[in-house]
């Protein structure tokens, strides 16, 4: 062959080589959700890429056929047609064996070059940007040379499953995908600019009511405001003065002995009609729905939707009443700031380092706002509260502090036992140990 021949069989072999590196790429980075939606939308192709993506073996066994009989190819018509060009080039200055010798790497380099530039990495790049989109496109073609490679295909096929056999390897793609997926296509996406962050926030939320219990979204056992069974006229209308709810748990005798609860509602038709309140009249007093406190939140949603009520009362493993906890409760916890803007926050950014923390507050959130991934001991407890309560092994006091993660941790106010007010601040240097310090 002359010099031109030659480049143009190199030519048609990049090019081939570059073909099997797009067919390879393309199919492997194609996302099945997308090529799913091209299916539905009539694109038959995209149905065949789906196929292959199930069954690959056979499609990567052609590539890899393509691939290397056209390197080989390349390396033998290289070397053949520029080596004895360079050589006689180089023997102007240099001795003849030195002048073979360089000519013949020089050969090597330019092709290696050629074939890795643009048969490799161009092709390649442009696999990764629109795979969906390339594998259309050469899956008929690719289905002509699998048909006729397809003796040699079933040889180095049933070879390469009796290595998988041999070392108990599974050649099944597995497409499942986890929750874990989803929120980090989330959390691209929000980077991206395709989500707001307050989406994805809703979105993670979301997912976090599968392992966020009850106690995370209640109003605790001493901010509930309830009635007795026996309370009079008066005490009704002054409490529901005094403590405007939606919904009030009615007991016998105290708030651990709940019967059942009373709608705002119904209270405030009878007010408004002049007509005295009694509890005793079992038509006033609703049914009440009871759930023990390690109840996930998804959970509590489903005991929602199958009693059609949107409160309910949380017991202990001592039928003590812990809490009380509402749809609202729930959803609040799903879309934050956005179901009820003006609520108290639970926590406050005081400046870039520190941060007004309610010791209530799940401790989810608080890992969240401080960008750490676990609490020790976090299986012993859900609030900050809880948090402290555990590493102090007391109940806290104020200025009492605990200092984890490169954070301090310090008790600013105490209400009846109960840790009002936290000031978290970020240590300069990050502390990596725990650290207590007791008033």
């Amino acid at each position: 062959m002359t010099l031109y021949q030659s480049l143009f069989v190199i030519g048609l072999l990049i090019a081939a080589s570059a073909f099997f590196s797009v067919s390879e790429i393309s199919l492997a980075a194609s996302r099945r959700l997308r090529l799913r939606q091209m299916a539905d939308d009539g694109n038959a192709h995209a149905e065949r890429v789906l196929r292959v993506q199930e069954q690959p073996g056979d499609y990567f066994t052609v590539v890899q056929i393509g691939q290397n009989a056209v390197a080989i190819l390349g390396g033998i018509v290289g070397e053949g047609a520029l080596s004895p060009h360079f050589t006689a080039f180089l023997e102007l200055w240099l001795a003849a064996p030195t002048a073979q010798t360089l000519g013949f790497l020089s050969s090597f380099l330019v092709v290696t070059s050629l074939f890795i530039l643009f048969s490799d990495l161009f092709p390649k790049r442009l696999g990764m940007a629109t795979p969906e989109i390339l594998a259309i496109r050469v899956a008929q073609p690719m289905a002509v040379c699998m048909m006729l490679m397809r003796p040699l295909v079933w040889f180095y096929s049933r070879w390469a499953d009796a290595l998988f056999r041999l070392f108990g390897l599974s050649s099944l793609r597995d497409d499942r995908i986890t929750s874990d997926d989803i929120l980090a296509m989330m959390e691209a996406g929000a980077v991206a600019g395709v989500l707001a962050v307050r989406e994805q926030q809703v979105i993670t939320n979301v997912f976090e009511l599968d392992t966020r219990t009850v106690g995370s979204a209640m109003s605790p056992r001493d901010r509930i405001a309830f009635f007795l069974r026996d309370d009079l006229d008066s005490v009704i209308r002054l409490r529901i003065a005094a403590e405007p709810f939606s919904t009030y748990p009615v007991c016998e005798g105290d708030i651990d002995h709940v019967v059942g609860y009373v709608d705002a509602k119904d209270l405030f038709q009878r007010v408004l009609n002049n007509q005295p309140i009694s509890l005793a009249d079992d038509s006033l007093v609703r049914k009440v729905l009871v759930v023990p406190d390690r109840l996930t939140l998804s959970e509590v949603l489903e005991q929602f939707r199958q009693v059609h009520e949107d409160f309910a009362v949380i017991v202990n493993e001592y039928s003590m009443v812990v809490g009380v906890v509402t749809l609202n409760d729930v959803m609040s916890t799903v879309m934050g700031d956005l179901v009820s803007p003006f609520d108290e926050e639970l926590i406050v950014r005081r400046d870039e380092n520190s941060w007004l923390i309610d010791g209530a507050t799940p401790i989810e959130d608080v890992l969240r706002t401080l960008g750490l991934d676990h609490l020790p001991h976090d299986e012993e407890y859900e609030t900050l509260a809880g948090f402290l309560m555990v590493m102090l092994r007391r109940v806290p006091r104020r200025t009492d502090s605990v200092t984890w993660g490169g954070y301090k941790f310090e008790v600013l106010d105490v209400d009846s036992y109960r840790i009002d007010q936290v000031m978290v601040s970020r240590l300069t240097g990050g502390v990596a140990g725990a650290a207590v310090a007791a008033a």
